[in-house]
């Protein structure tokens, strides 16, 4: 939604409005051709005099996926293993195991990532990724 909605705020000039222009950096850690994909619609979207209600529920999509990923309910434990993991599903990186040997997927997690994926297909870009991965690896 705070790629949707214009910002209002009071400056000494009068009122001023901001519309986010970019992606919050952490849904475009996976997944990335999909959320740009997905930001390119919103783009076409808020220039709109109305919105359509389905960007209330592909916003709550969103952050069901992000949840998944960044583990909020585990106070943010599991967010880079989360970010690992779905690279690893994806072919990217060999392991999901990090620097620090304590830093693991938090319990449930990866249900929770195999959830949203089989949920929302066309938020994810699994396809693309393994569409491309043997180009992509063959350097």
């Amino acid at each position: 939604m705070d790629l949707l909605t214009p910002f209002r705020f009071a400056t000494p000039h009068g009122i001023a409005e901001r519309r986010i222009t970019g992606g919050l950096l952490g849904h475009w850690g996976v997944w990335t051709r999909a959320a740009v994909e997905l930001f390119q619609k919103i783009r076409t979207a808020r220039e709109s005099a109305t919105l359509a209600a389905q960007w209330l529920e592909i916003a709550a999509a969103v952050t069901d996926m992000n949840a998944a990923v960044f583990d909020p309910s585990n106070n943010f434990a599991g967010c880079i293993p989360g970010i690992l993991e779905v690279l690893r599903r994806q072919g990217l990186v060999p392991t999901n195991l990090c620097l620090n040997p304590h830093e693991s997927l938090s319990p449930g997690q990866a249900e929770e990532l195999s959830r949203v994926s089989a949920a929302y297909p066309e938020l994810v870009d699994d396809g693309f990724v393994r569409e491309n991965l043997d180009t992509w690896l063959s350097d």
